[in-house]
């Protein structure tokens, strides 16, 4: 069974195309315009073994802001047709990162209730131009899209660059797991029988 799914979004302020194979080797094609995202992203598919592929053309010349918001949406989108009726999967993961003195914390439940519980203060505004607030905005689009309850809380880190990879990486090392099979259960993960 392939768990692929290639789904497109246009709006005013964006045009997106995400295509995502969960069962990957982590390769990733990523054009955002926004190469502090595009490296942020790459890390995403790399870590999390997903075949990922992301064009992206925003209203950059008013801020990253809907550019990096509405991938997320469109990602959380082709994560959740991805994964259909979601038989078989783990369900539940978590992963901690570290990067140098940041370390992350990630936890995932495929629960069909799309929530993100951010807990990453970060002192910088910015990395580079990229807005360090997007981190939460991308991540909020994407949890809510995906039906994933999202947890990332920072447990140190002092640099803004280290600490926004180490929450990429740590979702990325979670999704993976929580997508991935499980030998003993074939059935949906759940005692209601629907997720």
């Amino acid at each position: 069974m392939d768990r692929i799914a290639t789904v497109s979004r246009t709006t005013g302020e964006t045009d997106i195309t995400v295509t995502i194979d969960l069962d990957g080797s982590g390769s990733c094609d990523i054009q955002t315009g926004v190469g502090f995202f595009d490296h942020m992203l790459n890390a995403l598919g790399r870590h999390s073994l997903c075949d990922l592929s992301v064009r992206a053309e925003g209203d950059t010349w008013v801020d990253d802001h809907h550019t990096v918001e509405d991938v997320g949406i469109v990602l959380g989108q082709a994560v959740a047709q991805a994964l259909g009726d979601k038989r078989g999967i783990k369900r539940f993961s978590d992963a901690t990162v570290p990067m140098d003195e940041a370390l992350v914390l990630a936890a995932i439940d495929i629960s069909g209730r799309g929530e993100l519980y951010w807990d990453v203060p970060i002192e910088a505004q910015k990395v580079g131009n990229f807005d360090t607030e997007l981190g939460h905005e991308f991540f909020a689009g994407f949890a809510r899209d995906a039906g994933i309850t999202l947890h990332v809380r920072k447990i140190a880190g002092q640099n803004a660059h280290h600490t926004l990879e180490c929450a990429f990486k740590a979702v990325a090392r979670a999704l993976r797991a929580a997508v991935e099979f499980d030998p003993r259960n074939d059935g949906i993960p759940s005692t209601k029988g629907s997720l």
